[in-house]
């Protein structure tokens, strides 16, 4: 992946094409791309990977454009994910 400012580039870009409100970006979730036997079960969303760079499933981000905040959300890993996918 590219260096941090790169994403934040690429979010600062987006929000001075966008006069206000919320913008809301979703990752995918983990799944088989093409078949239950695929060694890759998970391809991130193209956008969420372009404007954030994070490659894990079930994440979902919201950049506020008038608070010029964002937020991502996502879930702690369990421990059977630690287990299976590693921390």
């Amino acid at each position: 992946m590219f260096a941090a400012e790169v994403y934040i580039e690429r979010r600062k870009h987006l929000t001075e094409q966008v006069e206000g409100g919320l913008i809301l970006l979703l990752g995918n979730e983990e799944s088989p791309m093409n078949y239950m036997d695929n060694q890759y079960p998970f391809r991130q969303d193209s956008s969420f990977l372009y404007y954030f760079g994070l490659d894990f499933p079930s994440l979902a981000a919201v950049i506020d454009i008038e608070q010029e905040q964002e937020y991502v959300f996502g879930n702690d890993l369990t421990v059977d994910d630690i287990i299976w996918t590693g921390p």
